[in-house]
């Protein structure tokens, strides 16, 4: 998982879409989506209906996963295919940092900034004002990290329906929210990639290449040792028992621990959103002392550890096992070169095709009184793009 900067955010990146340098720019997305990301081909389904609401003139918001770095390109090449410009909501790690004209493209797209460890009414309002008057559909992705599970959809977190309802809530259009599976599937076999990054990561626990086994089992008993390491560091023992349930145990007891030391009410909500509540927390503090001091160190070995707890809730324990697909073992091997290499990103391992389907959208009221929407919206939108994953799946068959 890409490793960002826990502080809050230093700076505002507000979109400044600009439709015709959009269009002039599509031969050189094209070449970067396939010198850099190595994807030949986009097969878009379902474009006829973000046309169609688009045409209504609705406001349309996108609620794709997130399994890939490629996302943001196929989003624009359906979007291409469509006719239209995006509004995506990013977080301010994307800008920060970044040389002025990478910046100032990544506006000039539609992109605009978001401190998802605070309450950033700035990017809310922002996000609600375009559902509400612009023609582009806005983007968000809801499940907020870049998990590399594409078969899977991690649970979709609240914010992205809760700015639909707040934009229905004043729009003078109708609103709609469109769900949209993202499905890769490789074109050449990367097994010897594959098996060459398996190698570099035995090695980097000095390990000897265990080239005898097959890469199924070497990325099993990989995820057990790293586990055992940890479950050392933080029980003084190496348990035993089924991965999914070791893994959750040890985030579990992380989380728990971080909570209880900042006074947090630990157990509510999905992981993610008990440990944005804790990073707030902690981020806040670090805005109030010495940056030398034993307490700002102590502080950051929190942040280390929520982060830990993030890293371990994208492995589910049981990805490889359950269906030990190529595309399965790609993916998890690209989060331990992420993880365990350092890698800022992971390495392309052969040419990919990619599959992007738009579901039927979901239509959200103006109703003040329906105090369930949220959460219906959200769910039945995530229940909808893992039936379009699962068909994806069928697809990398074909």
């Amino acid at each position: 998982m890409n490793r960002y900067r826990m502080r809050f955010a230093p700076n505002v990146w507000t979109p400044q879409l600009t439709p015709w340098l959009v269009n002039w720019l599509r031969p050189f997305r094209k070449r970067r989506q396939w010198s850099e990301l190595r994807i030949k081909n986009v097969e878009v389904v379902g474009d006829a209906i973000v046309r169609e609401q688009l045409d209504a003139g609705c406001g349309v918001l996108m609620m794709p996963n997130h399994s890939s770095h490629a996302d943001p390109f196929t989003i624009y090449a359906a979007a291409d295919l469509i006719g239209t410009a995006l509004y995506v909501m990013a977080t301010w790690h994307v800008f920060d940092g970044k040389p002025w004209l990478t910046q100032r493209l990544l506006r000039c797209h539609g992109c605009f900034s978001v401190d998802r460890e605070a309450n950033d009414i700035g990017a809310f309002r922002l996000a609600t004002g375009i559902l509400q008057q612009k023609k582009q559909p806005l983007v968000l992705f809801p499940e907020g990290e870049i998990y590399h599970c594409n078969d899977r959809v991690t649970p979709f977190r609240d914010g992205a329906s809760a700015i639909a309802v707040a934009a229905a809530r004043k729009s003078d259009r109708p609103i709609v929210c469109i769900p949209c599976a993202i499905t890769y599937r490789y074109e050449e076999d990367p097994t010897p990639q594959l098996t060459e990054t398996m190698g570099r990561l035995e090695e980097a626990i000095f390990w000897r290449r265990r080239s005898d086994r097959p890469l199924e089992k070497r990325i099993y008993h990989f995820a057990e040792a790293l586990l055992a390491v940890k479950e050392l560091e933080y029980f003084e023992q190496a348990n035993s028992g089924p991965l999914p349930e070791r893994i959750r145990s040890l985030s579990d007891h992380i989380l728990r621990s971080v909570e209880s030391r900042h006074e947090i009410d630990g157990g509510i909500g999905s992981v993610p959103e008990r440990v944005k509540a804790a990073r707030r927390a902690i981020i806040g503090k670090l805005e109030n002392v010495e940056s030398d001091s034993q307490v700002t160190t102590d502080l950051n070995n929190d942040l280390e550890d929520l982060f830990l707890v993030v890293q371990s809730f994208s492995y589910p324990g049981d990805y490889v096992k359950a269906k030990p697909s190529i595309e399965r073992l790609a993916e998890t091997l690209d989060k331990f070169e992420e993880d365990i290499l350092k890698h800022p990103t992971a390495s392309i391992k052969a040419e990919r095709s990619v599959r992007l389907a738009f579901g039927s959208p979901v239509k959200v009221s103006a109703d003040r009184k329906d105090k369930g929407q949220i959460a219906r919206i959200t769910g039945e939108v995530e229940s909808a793009v893992q039936s379009m994953l699962d068909d994806g799946v069928k697809w990398r068959s074909q």
